[in-house]
């Protein structure tokens, strides 16, 4: 017999990879030994980094053996299947990111690996941060070779400055990298499958250089994409009294923020999930008689079915973002 449904908070799965620092433990206060905190996996249905849940009713259960026990109920119809599509990261960006690409869904078809598409929601960035999201315009396959060989890759990116408050849509198919001094929220596909095109002559722990995966990117990359920009939110009717906008909305993924000025109900539709993350302030999450605070750089995964849920603020200024399928 399956427990009651109920929202879910996991602990955060981190990696340290090389370019990492230590943005996330401390703007968030959150507690860990010194090390390097390249990103924190939020909400995880991978062997490479399963979400396992910090407390309550279903405190030490895996995200994957949630979703055996409840299914839809935690997943919503809208998924179409009994793996948790999407996966959640904060990212930080001590140094800059290797360029690379993922697969689309008709390159992974083609050319095997799992396609990705993501969004960046910038949580926090130094003076003069940026990602770089495509190339310039007129760069095709023998202009994109010509530069690596000539070791002018960096001329034929589109480097686009950001600040809190930014959003980049990254289709799968699009070369890009993510410049030093960022604080991300990313939203992606369920994948793991990056071709690394270059690495700033960077190398690694070993003192070697991190591999490359030329060939395949070449396959994947779609040059018809171009570059991309900031994706401007579009704003949508209140709900609850509080203020929301529209961030991304894609056919993988869809992407709200909202003022949490008022309590809000947060109750399934049976369509989808929802995962809520706090951008600022606090919030506090209440259902069937318990609560659970939710401070804020905290992602909050409430099932799709769970019913008479009410998110309140619990400090000024809190701000959500809301990750549900479209």
């Amino acid at each position: 017999m399956s427990r009651p449904l109920c929202p879910l908070v996991f602990e955060p799965v981190y990696k340290n990879y090389i370019w990492g620092g230590d943005w996330i433990i401390r703007k968030y206060g959150r507690s860990a030994p010194p090390g390097v905190y390249a990103e924190s996996w939020e909400v995880s249905d991978r062997e490479d980094g399963m979400s396992v849940v910090r407390g309550g009713p279903m405190a030490g259960v895996s995200l994957c053996d949630a979703i055996g026990e409840w299914g839809a109920g935690l997943l919503g119809s809208r998924a179409g299947g009994l793996r948790f599509p999407l996966l959640i990261k904060l990212i930080d960006s001590r140094e800059r990111l290797s360029v690379q690409v993922h697969p689309d869904d008709a390159s992974a078809a083609r050319h095997g690996g799992e396609a990705k598409t993501e969004m960046w929601y910038v949580l926090d960035a130094a003076p003069g941060a940026g990602v770089f999201a495509g190339l310039k315009p007129g760069v095709d396959a023998s202009a994109f070779r010509r530069a690596m060989e000539e070791k002018r890759f960096r001329e034929i990116l589109t480097r686009v400055p950001v600040k809190a408050g930014d959003a980049i849509f990254i289709p799968g198919g699009l070369v890009h990298a993510i410049d030093a001094g960022c604080l991300l929220l990313e939203v992606q596909q369920n994948s793991n499958t990056t071709y690394r095109i270059y690495d700033w002559d960077r190398v690694g722990p070993d003192g070697q250089p991190r591999p490359l995966h030329i060939a395949e990117a070449m396959k994947v990359i779609r040059w018809d994409l171009g570059d991309a920009a900031r994706v401007a939110p579009k704003d949508l009717p209140a709900a609850g009294g509080n203020a929301r906008a529209l961030v991304v909305e894609s056919p993988y993924f869809r992407v709200e923020k909202f003022a949490l000025s008022r309590p809000q109900d947060v109750s399934g539709d049976g369509g989808s999930f929802q995962v809520l993350f706090v951008i600022s302030g606090a919030a506090r999450i209440a259902w069937d008689g318990l609560s659970e605070a939710l401070p804020a750089g905290t992602s909050c995964l409430v099932p799709a079915s769970l019913r008479g849920v009410k998110l309140e603020s619990a400090a000024p200024g809190a701000e959500m973002a809301r990750i549900t399928l479209p």
